[in-house]
């Protein structure tokens, strides 16, 4: 099993080209849970994830031979983007597979580090499939994203450098996919301050860890179906679920709702962006999926970055909802002079703000003599919302809620 010494023994490699990213104390999260909360920023790593720490140490432990035929892996992006760029620094071909839909921003940042890239099947576990192939007919090496004791010796460097500038910390939360990332920083912690709390988090739509502990052994979903796509894995491996198994205290799961939210505020209020994969560590903590104390030293592990700006669209919106920020509404009106009026005028009442509005009378859903109106609407919360919900409807307007 993965021990303390691999991953000092990573840190020397590592540092040629990884940066030691901050651990930032937080007034709003800290006020917002009552713990002491710090977040560690991968999303300011070279490659913008953690990825590039666990695929540079592996790389650097290559053979001359396997240096010389060239490495392969599967990646859904972070993954793909280390191994592309530490191969390319160490004078190593790369050939990447990524899932067809893998976001463009991934596979160009992909291609721009030098890796060859083969859009490969619907998930990680296909384009995986595929780069197993390409390992047999081209005699590369298979650069695993986290089933491997170099890569994952390589990923817990994050955690001693969390040690080494907050030793007093209480709870490290960690995402989970394949279980790489959070193998190597159990690893680094544990061995040092055993009386740590470590926390893994996995997106609801690809949670296959909670089943596997249960079980005793690796359990692989059907499918998977979660905004977090960095961590859309449909199991962990099984070097990590063993290290999981003796040193992760809790596994929790999250929604995509709730990862929205906690990437929303982010933004905001730490104006850090992060991808929803790394968005799950500080949603556990904000939506009461983990048990802490007052004053607790927590550490949420942001693990990275690159979110698809067509996603961050997608995600910015979801939290904008969820939070009252944002609704949608529909309605229909006798088709009169000043029914438009009389509706806009509630809102106005209400002090809110009209995005945008459509109104049609051509629905085969309406009388004729009605027309169908829908209103994006900005509002100040969830209290904002139900009070303008129901001055509608005392005034007579029947409303159905879209968002």
């Amino acid at each position: 099993m993965l021990e303390l010494a691999d991953v000092l023994d990573a840190r020397v490699r590592v540092s040629e080209t990884s940066r030691r990213t901050p651990l930032d104390y937080s007034h709003t999260f800290s006020d917002m849970t009552g713990a002491e909360v710090h977040l560690k920023l991968e999303t300011f790593q070279r490659t913008g994830s953690f990825k590039i720490r666990g695929a540079t140490n592996r790389i650097e432990t290559l053979s001359e031979d396997e240096r010389a035929a060239g490495v392969v892996t599967a990646s859904a992006g972070n993954h793909a983007q280390g191994v592309a760029l530490a191969a390319t620094r160490s004078g190593v071909d790369s050939k990447i597979v990524m899932p067809e839909n893998a976001p463009i921003s991934k596979v160009q940042a992909t291609r721009s580090y030098g890796a060859t890239v083969v859009l490969h099947g619907e998930d990680y576990d296909e384009a995986s499939r595929k780069a197993h192939e390409i390992e047999a007919e081209e005699g590369r090496t298979y650069v695993h994203a986290f089933d491997d004791e170099m890569v994952m010796a390589g990923q817990g460097t994050i955690g001693l450098e969390i040690l080494e500038d907050l030793p007093e910390l209480d709870t490290v939360i960690v995402p989970i996919g394949g279980g790489g990332l959070i193998s190597g920083v159990a690893t680094a912690i544990k061995e040092q301050k055993p009386d740590a709390r470590i926390v893994g988090v996995q997106a609801e739509g690809a949670s296959s860890v909670a089943t596997s502990l249960q079980k005793g052994s690796v359990h692989t979903l059907d499918r998977v179906d979660t905004i977090a796509d960095g961590i859309a894995t449909r199991s962990v491996g099984e070097q990590t679920f063993e290290v999981i198994e003796e040193r992760v205290d809790e596994v929790v799961t999250v929604s995509d709702s709730e990862i929205a939210i906690a990437v929303t505020h982010l933004l905001e209020r730490a104006k850090t962006l992060v991808e929803g994969a790394a968005g799950v560590s500080l949603a556990a903590l904000l939506s009461g999926a983990i048990e802490y104390d007052e004053g607790e030293v927590i550490v949420p592990v942001l693990s990275g970055g690159n979110i698809d700006m067509n996603t961050l669209t997608t995600v910015v919106m979801r939290g904008l909802v969820e939070t009252g920020r944002y609704v949608k509404i529909r309605t229909v009106l006798k088709d009169r002079p000043g029914a438009l009026d009389d509706l806009l005028t509630v809102l106005s009442d209400q002090r809110a703000n009209i995005y945008a509005i459509q109104h049609d009378r051509t629905s085969k859903d309406i009388a004729m003599n009605a027309a169908e109106v829908e209103l994006d609407i900005e509002t100040r919360g969830l209290d904002h919302v139900e009070s303008l919900l129901a001055a509608l409807r005392e005034e007579g307007f029947d409303v159905d809620v879209l968002a």
